[in-house]
C-alpha cells in the first residue's frame, strides 16, 4: 500500500478499541484513532463503571438501612439522586481525564467524527479519508429492543437511560433476567423500588451455571424483587402513572418504567462493512482466532464480535489485534477463560464451563463437582453474606469451571481464572496458602475438599 496515513487506523475507541491503540503506539506503531463520541466508549461512559459506581451507591444503602445488625446506630434519610449521580460523574470523568492523557501522551492521533469503511484499508470521517496499513474494526454495541416495543426515553426505558434518571422510581419493570436487568433491579430495589423482573427463558441469568440461578433467586425473593421466569413480554401501554405492561398469559404489571434489557445488538449498520466484503452474520463481524476478518489486514474486536459482550474481552483482544500486526505471536483468546461477573446483590462470579457445559463435552460420568457453602467461610460470615463456591473439574484432571454466588465473590475470581487458564488440579491449589480471614480461603478449602482433603467443607 502507497504510503499509508498509519500502520493501525482503528474505527471505534472504546475498550477493545483504546487498548488496541495503546498497545500498537506502545509497539512503535503510527495510530489513528476514530471517535464520533467520547474516548473509552459504553464500558467508560454509559456501562460497566457507571453501573458499578450505582451498584456501589447501593450497597451503602443497604448497610445503612441494615446497621443496626452490626451494632451500629444510623438511619437511612433516603436516596439523593443528584448526589449519587454527582458521586458517578465524577468516577467516570476521572477515569476519562486520565484515558485522555494516556491517549495523547503516546502520540496516538484522535480523529474525532463518524467514520465510515470506504475501502479495504480507509476509513472516511466526515468526508476526510484516511488510509491504514492495516484497519481495526471497534464500532462497538447498542441497547437492543423487541420488534414493536418502541423506547421512548421516558416510560419505556434502555441502561444509557436509567444512568441519567435523576429520581428513584417507585416502580419498575425489567425487561430482561441477565447481567443488565439483574443489576439494575438490584440496584433500584437497594434504593426502595418496588421491581419486576420479566425474562421469557426458563430461570435468571441463564448463561450460568444452574445453582448459580437458583441461589440468586433466592436472594432475590428474600430481597422482595419479584420475577416471573418463562414469561414472555407482549406489549406495553402508557398508563395514568406510567406503564402498563402485558405478559404472557395476559396478566398486567402496572409500573412507572419499563426497563428494556434484552441485550446488545453490533453497530455495524451503514459503516460500509458489508459494501467491502467483510464477512457478517446477524449484523455481526466474523473473525478467527486472532481476530481477523476474511478481508486481509482488516482485523475486528469487541461486542461486533460473536460472544461474550465484556469490556475486558474487548480489551485482551485490542492488545492481541496490536501484538499480531506489531509480527509477534500472541495466543488466541480461549472464550471460557474469560472471566464472567454481575455485580448484584449477591454478586455472581464465574470462569470455565458450568456443569451442563462440561458434562456435554466430557460425558456426565467424566466430570465430578463440588460446592463450598460460604457459610463456612469466616470472612462471609463477617459480611453476612450467603453463597458458594462450586468448582467443576475433569475427573482425575483439571479444574474446568469455578462458580461462586456471594456478595463481593467477583473480587475472587482473579485467582480462580489463574486456576482454570493454567489447567490447575485440585491438589496444585490446595496446598497454597490462603489468607485468614479472606473470602479468598473459601476457593483453598474447596479445592482441598475436591483433593480428598475436606475441613470445613460442607459437600
Amino acid at each position: 500500500m502507497a504510503d499509508p496515513d498509519f500502520d493501525v487506523l482503528i474505527l471505534g475507541a472504546g475498550s477493545g478499541g483504546y487498548a488496541c491503540a495503546l498497545r500498537a503506539a506502545q509497539l512503535g506503531l503510527t495510530v489513528g484513532l476514530v471517535e464520533k463520541g467520547n474516548l473509552g466508549g459504553t464500558c467508560l461512559h454509559v456501562g460497566c463503571i457507571p453501573t458499578k459506581a450505582l451498584l456501589h451507591a447501593a450497597e451503602v444503602a443497604d448497610q445503612t438501612r441494615d446497621s443496626a445488625t452490626f451494632g451500629v446506630l444510623a438511619s437511612l434519610e433516603g436516596i439523593d439522586m443528584a448526589g449519587v449521580n454527582a458521586y458517578k460523574d465524577g468516577v467516570v470523568s476521572r477515569l476519562f481525564k486520565g484515558l485522555t492523557g494516556l491517549i495523547k501522551g503516546r502520540g496516538i492521533t484522535v480523529i474525532e467524527g463518524s467514520g465510515r469503511l470506504t475501502g479495504p484499508r480507509e476509513v472516511t470521517v466526515d468526508g476526510k479519508a484516511y488510509t491504514g496499513r492495516n484497519v481495526v474494526l471497534a464500532s462497538g454495541s447498542y441497547s437492543r429492543s423487541l420488534p414493536g416495543l418502541e423506547v421512548d426515553g421516558e416510560r419505556v426505558i434502555t441502561s444509557e437511560h436509567a444512568l441519567k434518571l435523576d429520581r428513584v422510581p417507585a416502580s419498575v419493570v425489567v425487561l430482561g433476567g441477565g447481567v443488565i436487568g439483574c443489576e439494575f433491579a438490584s440496584v433500584w430495589r437497594s434504593f426502595g423500588a418496588e421491581v419486576t423482573i420479566v425474562e421469557a427463558l426458563p430461570r435468571l441469568m441463564a448463561a450460568e451455571d444452574e445453582a448459580s440461578s437458583k441461589v440468586l433467586e433466592r436472594a432475590f425473593r428474600k430481597r422482595g424483587i419479584a420475577f416471573k421466569t418463562a414469561t414472555s413480554f407482549q406489549s406495553v401501554k402508557h398508563s395514568d402513572t406510567g406503564v402498563a405492561v402485558t405478559v404472557e398469559g395476559g396478566e398486567v404489571i402496572e409500573a412507572e418504567l419499563l426497563l428494556v434489557a434484552v441485550g446488545r445488538g453490533p453497530v455495524t449498520e451503514g459503516l460500509g462493512y458489508d459494501e467491502q466484503g467483510i464477512a457478517m452474520e446477524r449484523g455481526f463481524v466474523l473473525a478467527d482466532g486472532h481476530c481477523r476478518t476474511n478481508v486481509e489486514g482488516v482485523y475486528a474486536v469487541g461486542d461486533i464480535v460473536p460472544g461474550l459482550q465484556l469490556a475486558h474481552r474487548g480489551f485482551q483482544q485490542g492488545i492481541l489485534v496490536a501484538e499480531h500486526i506489531a509480527g509477534l505471536d500472541p495466543k488466541p483468546i480461549d472464550e471460557d477463560g474469560i472471566p464472567r461477573v454481575t455485580y448484584s446483590h449477591p454478586e455472581l462470579a464465574s470462569v470455565g464451563l458450568d456443569e451442563a457445559k462440561a458434562a456435554a463435552t466430557y460425558g456426565a460420568d467424566g466430570i465430578e463437582t463440588l460446592t463450598y457453602d460460604l457459610g463456612g467461610n469466616g470472612k462471609s460470615q463477617i459480611l453476612k453474606t450467603q453463597g458458594f463456591v462450586k468448582l467443576v473439574r475433569r475427573k482425575d484432571g483439571p479444574v474446568v469451571g469455578v462458580h461462586m454466588v456471594g456478595d463481593r465473590v467477583g473480587e475472587l475470581i482473579g485467582e480462580a481464572q489463574l486456576i482454570y487458564n493454567w489447567e490447575g488440579y485440585p491438589e496444585d491449589v490446595a496446598p497454597l496458602v490462603h489468607a485468614h480471614p479472606t473470602q479468598n480461603e473459601a476457593l483453598g478449602e474447596a479445592h482441598l475438599a475436591l483433593a480428598g482433603k475436606p475441613l470445613h467443607a460442607h459437600a
